[in-house]
């Protein structure tokens, strides 16, 4: 009986996406080369593993069985790599998911230290809100996900990445004294994140409370395009302090006083611990390290 990791590797892919389409694009390779793999297995184990009906996968009685057998030789082997400390010897894909806030303050580093800890791994990068991510990262469709709260589902890999505090801004041309007065908010229009974001719902509801004016909520699906129509002195916005640093420190935008502000952004890395390969947990400290500094 011969069969290798690769065959493995389709075997468990196919299982878990129930979809040899899936498991050739999450393996970077053709369907048929994934149905060649599936049917050498087969041919090695002397009995069918899985069965397709109307494009349906199923595994077999013996297929279930023998699929918690090779997630053991699969994991055996990343322990392998581990203990060997060899990093560089990590090959595959990982997908990475990430908001916006984290493009444009730390991703570029964290990249960066990915490449250097792993330099064979390849990554690709989903920027989407944080809704999306955690229905991808549930699909399987990503390996990590680096996202800021609510949750609706539960994942055994969670790693606190930090909170992320949030700040009123305008240029320095819409006001003199720094306060975000009731006139303010009544003339510049608010520059926020997309509707059914947690930002965006923060806010809206608190300025709801405020009855005495008639604020005018302007979302956008681009953090960074508020930070631009900022800086343009066309409307005040809500953004993480982490985000508009330099822009603060320069002058370009200035902090407002306001008695209130959403709640901090707090930010985790989330995987499937219970699936995902070591260099995937790896991936998620790495993450924290490099927030952290």
């Amino acid at each position: 009986m011969q069969f290798n990791l690769k065959q493995l590797e389709a075997f468990v892919w196919v299982a878990d996406l129930q979809s040899f389409r899936g498991a050739a694009e999450r393996l970077n390779t053709t369907q048929p080369n994934i149905s060649a793999r599936i049917a050498k297995l087969e041919s090695a184990v002397g009995t069918s593993l899985m069965s397709r009906d109307s494009g349906v996968v199923r595994l077999t009685a013996k297929g279930q069985e023998l699929l918690r057998h090779a997630r053991r030789v699969l994991d055996a082997t990343d322990g392998f790599l581990t203990a060997a400390d060899r990093k560089a010897l990590t090959t595959g894909t990982l997908r990475l998911g990430v908001t916006e806030m984290i493009v444009h303050t730390w991703l570029r580093r964290y990249l960066r230290a990915l490449n250097h800890r792993f330099p064979r791994l390849t990554v690709e990068v989903t920027v989407d809100f944080s809704v999306h991510l955690e229905k991808l990262l549930a699909e399987r469709a990503l390996d990590l996900a680096l996202q800021n709260e609510p949750f609706a589902r539960a994942f055994g890999g969670v790693v606190e990445v930090g909170a992320y505090p949030l700040v009123w801004l305008a240029a320095p041309g819409l006001t003199r004294d720094r306060t975000l007065s009731d006139a303010l908010l009544t003339a510049q229009p608010i520059l926020t994140h997309a509707r059914d974001t947690r930002l965006y719902d923060e806010i809206a509801a608190h300025l709801a409370t405020r009855r005495e004016i008639a604020p005018r909520l302007v979302p956008s699906t681009n953090l960074a395009l508020c930070r631009t129509m900022a800086l343009d002195g066309l409307g005040l916005t809500v953004l993480p302090e982490a985000m508009v640093a330099e822009d603060l420190a320069e002058g370009r935008l200035v902090r407002l006083a306001y008695p209130w502000v959403p709640e901090p952004l707090h930010f985790f890395a989330r995987y499937d611990a219970d699936r995902a390969p070591r260099a995937v947990a790896e991936a998620a400290g790495l993450a924290a390290e490099i927030a952290r500094s």
